[in-house]
């Protein structure tokens, strides 16, 4: 019932929501690419993605001091159903700027 609730709980937020959409979109992201792309403060980006991987719809991958999140490949039935249910939204993405981490030093 608690992993139910907190899946729900996730989903109760249109940024949530944008993140996962642009994240269905665009595939594997740097948390830099996403902060430009979605014009959200770090610490607030970070809360959300966060709330997503715990929930189980994320992964996080280390690359150097950089984060990478994409949409986990083994989802639930539930997972995916809601995933397809935030694509037929139909949302308006801004547009992937990429800053590409990769310019920094690791």
């Amino acid at each position: 019932m608690n992993a139910f609730l907190n899946l729900i709980g996730a989903l109760n937020d249109e940024t949530r929501v944008i993140i996962l959409a642009f994240l269905q979109n665009y595939g594997e992201l740097c948390v830099c690419d996403l902060q430009n792309a979605l014009d959200l403060k770090q610490s607030r980006l970070s809360r959300h993605l966060k709330i997503l991987k715990d929930c189980g719809f994320l992964y996080v991958k280390r690359k150097g001091t950089w984060a990478y999140y994409g949409i986990n490949e083994n989802l639930s039935i539930f997972h995916i159903e809601c995933l397809k249910a935030i694509q037929e939204l139909q949302l308006s993405l801004p547009p992937l700027q990429k800053i590409t981490c990769n310019n920094h030093k690791e």
